[in-house]
This record gives structure tokens, C-alpha cells and sequence, in this order.
């Protein structure tokens, strides 16, 4: 399962200690397990040009943006004549209830915790 995750959102439980990225991990406090996290931002609004890749709603990866020629500059990205507004921050991969189920049925609770944990400070 892949989350998105706001950069402030991020620097928020860091200095609230809840959790940290680090080499390329999120770190939840607490927690043994460690998810692997690759930047990225949410496309929340054509700024000026015309969104003619749909890119408004989505949420791209770094590699993805170059592959489209695309530019990120801070909360902005730049393709071609186009300018969108954008959240910067990281895909978490978190593995989903159905991948962390054990042989007897049981859901994983540690992947449950932490898609609740990500849900409940997300809203």
C-alpha cells in the first residue's frame, strides 16, 4: 500500500518525536518495523497553462517528474508552459492488510497500527 505523506505533516511528528525520515526509512516511534519512503509531491491545483498530462489530483515521485521533463521548484512544478501548485513530501510503502496476513488468516497488526496511525493524523 503507498501513502502520501505531507512534508509538514512529517516535520510536525518529528518534533512531536511520533516519527522521522531518515536514509530513506520513515522511523514511527515505537514501532520495530521501518517503511521505505521515496519524495514526492500531491499536483493540487493548475496555477497557469493547461493540464493537458491530468496531472491535477496525483501524486508523483521524483523519477516520475523527470521522466515527464517536469521541474519541481519548492511548492511549485514547471512543465513546459505549465505551472501547478503542489504538497511536497514522500510515497510511503507500507505493506497493506492483505500482504501482511499470516498463514492463519490474521491480518498483521503492525500494518493496521500504522495505516491507522498515518489516517488518524492525516484528517
Amino acid at each position: 500500500m503507498r501513502l502520501f505523506l505531507p512534508q509538514a505533516q512529517l516535520e510536525e511528528w518529528a518534533l512531536e518525536d511520533k516519527a522521522d525520515v531518515k536514509d530513506g526509512v520513515l522511523v514511527v516511534t515505537g514501532e520495530e518495523g521501518v517503511y521505505p519512503v521515496t519524495p514526492a509531491v500531491h499536483i493540487v491545483q493548475l496555477v497557469t497553462g493547461e493540464d493537458a498530462n491530468g496531472l491535477v489530483t496525483k501524486v508523483k515521485t521524483e523519477d516520475q517528474l523527470k521522466s515527464l521533463g517536469a521541474e519541481q521548484m519548492a511548492d511549485s512544478v514547471l512543465l513546459g508552459d505549465t505551472a501547478y501548485e503542489v504538497v511536497p513530501g514522500y510515497v510511503a510503502e507500507v505493506p497493506s492488510p492483505s500482504d501482511a496476513s499470516s498463514a492463519d488468516g490474521k491480518t498483521g497488526s503492525e500494518a493496521d497500527l500504522l495505516a491507522a496511525f498515518f489516517l488518524n493524523k492525516m484528517g
